[in-house]
């Protein structure tokens, strides 16, 4: 028996009970938060894979633009085919292919930018995603420990 004041008394073992029901609520606790933090990183993880697919998705359309703008500097021009007179035949054809080759040429720029604006979401998340596994980890170790130090014997990795 522990004497808290004069004529009142409580057991032992009713302290020891309440006190591992504190400690199984803490744990309940954290395993929650737990919970959540891992619901954050799936969530994370699967935009980061979103991005992924994306960041390859335009470097396939890159790579496909860069082979058409190479292809439209190298065709050659068809003027002496043409029935026109010469000069008209190479001004029309010229002006045609210019065209062609800035829209091109624009188009790839703006490929680029939307690349890089993809991997900068995509190094963002990265950071976010190790920041939360970072914490998950702690909480982890935090919540053995508190189990081991009790003796609650739930034992390690009981709330994976």
């Amino acid at each position: 028996m522990v004497v808290l004041s004069p004529g009142e008394t409580v057991e032992t073992e009713d302290l020891e009970e309440n006190k591992a029901l504190c400690v199984s609520y803490r744990a309940q606790a954290v395993y929650g938060l737990c919970e959540e933090v891992q619901a954050t990183v799936q969530k994370h993880t699967q935009g980061l894979r979103h991005s992924k697919e994306e960041l390859n998705r335009l470097n396939q359309a890159i790579q496909r633009l860069t082979a058409e703008v190479n292809s439209a500097k190298s065709q050659p021009c068809e003027l002496d085919r043409a029935r026109e007179p010469r000069a008209l035949q190479e001004e029309s054809a010229s002006g045609s292919a210019q065209g062609k080759l800035a829209w091109l040429e624009a188009a790839l720029q703006r490929a680029k930018q939307d690349m890089a604006r993809q991997l900068r979401e995509y190094q963002e998340l990265m950071i976010v995603k190790l920041g939360l596994d970072f914490e998950i980890a702690t909480y982890r170790k935090l919540l053995e420990d508190e189990e081991s130090r009790l003796g609650l014997g739930f034992g390690a990795g009981s709330f994976r």
